[in-house]
């Protein structure tokens, strides 16, 4: 019976249908047979994914704030490693992109498959405030706004692909903070320079009584300085994110210091190349997915389990160098972890009449995060080019959990380009006081030449 609503769920989702909105019996479920979030508790039927008990819940002993995290499964062995020549054994619990990697670099690319470790967990707060929104929260303007929530999940009971964005887009990443976000985008040889950026988060919604009409309409407020190389260093990125981007477009503005003046910068969104990318990653591909959603058509295909990166604290670790991180096509899959989980298949093909470099985008959504974990990318002859991953920990003293790094590589040229690289920097640092006046455009002028 219970596979019998699942499916008839799942088939709703995949219409598009919307419900009236969650009923308290289903509230309540979230005291029970799902988590907090909304994800299912229990674990799989033969036991390789198990029930979620809370996930990590205490810093591990000599942690302390503005440590990298150290792995808190060390004595966890690899169960078995899947290549080129074993990947049919496991195609149904990979993506087409995970193939695609395989097959393209069969003599380097691998992928170590772990114990599952369902060690997602958030503060108590959120877990009030999503189970509050649960009861309240609706989508606004063709699913590009949220109304009544705030700070938690907007929709525990996800009933169609925009819900789901939503709550990968409103998890808890804390109320402000910062981070250094460096990358590299090697040649095909694996020549690369590091690309030092530094960037600060104010995220009002997370603010604690803070209301969705009290936030202005922005969702985020991101301070981004090029600090290395000398030839970039000094450029800045103001952007405002807006939480409803048909009412109001995100605003962005940049600082050069070669001519010392702030300028507007309209194209900070959809398909524009980020920052000092090589044009290996889009402005939307930041965090896996931002910004605005209406040049896509979205839908749920369905849920499924497959291998994807989690608990990866191997890349994190401060004792890696980037020497040993970085190979010709991708990042050492030594350092990297893979685990069986749940996950949300969404899929976004492009509307008809709009732009953008990708023809259809396919998204898998870990269940218990909403974080977007796997992308395959496919151009406008409709043929796979871009692979995209995020390699994902708990950060357990606020506790959240997010990216430590994520790679997008091009399948077709055989370059990628990796972010979130922070293994010789200071570790991302969460809820510190800000104020929205820090980061006007004004401000900006007065940062940029000091």
């Amino acid at each position: 019976m219970r596979l019998a609503k699942h499916t008839i769920l799942i088939a709703l989702l995949a219409t598009g249908v919307a419900f009236a909105g969650a009923k308290p019996d289903q509230v309540n479920r979230l005291d029970g047979d799902l988590t907090p979030m909304g994800s299912e508790r229990a674990g799989n039927a033969d036991g390789t994914i198990p029930a979620w008990t809370g996930g990590i819940t205490e810093v591990p002993a000599g942690h302390q704030t503005g440590d990298h995290h150290k792995n808190p499964f060390p004595d966890d062995e690899i169960l078995f490693t899947i290549t080129a020549a074993n990947a049919d054994q496991y195609k149904d619990k990979l993506s087409v992109g995970q193939l695609a990697m395989l097959n393209r670099y069969p003599d380097s690319y691998k992928m170590h498959v772990y114990q599952t470790r369902r060690s997602a967990s958030f503060p108590e707060r959120t877990y009030e405030m999503t189970k509050k929104n649960a009861a309240t929260g609706q989508l606004a303007e063709n699913g590009e706004g949220v109304l009544n929530v705030a700070e938690g999940f907007p929709f525990p009971f996800p009933e169609n692909a925009y819900e789901l964005m939503w709550n990968h887009k409103l998890k808890y990443k804390g109320t402000g903070g910062f981070r250094y976000n460096n990358q590299v985008a090697p040649t095909a040889n694996g020549a690369y320079t590091v690309v030092k950026l530094r960037e600060e988060l104010l995220g009002l919604y997370y603010e604690q009584g803070r209301t969705l009409d009290q936030i202005n309409n922005i969702l985020l407020y991101f301070y981004q300085v090029v600090e290395a190389p000398a030839r970039l260093a000094g450029n800045v990125l103001l952007v405002h994110e807006t939480l409803n981007q048909v009412q109001q477009k995100r605003q962005a503005w940049i600082y050069n210091p070669g001519q010392r003046r702030v300028r507007r910068a309209p194209n900070v969104a959809y398909d524009n190349p980020g920052t000092a990318s090589d044009g290996l990653r889009t402005n939307d591909m930041t965090d896996m997915f931002n910004g605005a959603m209406d040049r896509f058509d979205w839908k749920v295909v369905g849920k499924k389990e497959l291998y994807i990166p989690y608990n990866s604290y191997g890349i994190h670790s401060s004792d890696v160098d980037y020497d040993d991180m970085v190979r010709p096509g991708h990042l050492n899959p030594d350092l990297m972890r893979y685990e069986l989980h749940r996950v949300w298949e969404v899929e976004a093909t492009l509307k008809d009449g709009l732009r953008h470099i990708n023809k259809r985008r396919t998204y898998y959504m870990d269940e218990d995060t909403y974080q977007i974990a796997i992308i395959d990318h496919y151009d406008n002859r409709d043929e796979l080019w871009r692979f995209s991953e995020a390699h994902t920990i708990n950060y357990y003293d606020v506790p959240t959990y997010w990216s430590t790094a994520e790679s997008h590589h091009d399948l077709k040229s055989g370059r990628y380009v990796a972010v979130g690289l922070d293994n010789k920097d200071e570790v991302n640092v969460f809820n510190t006081p800000g104020s929205p006046s820090d980061y006007t455009p004004q401000a900006l002028r007065k940062r940029g030449r000091r």
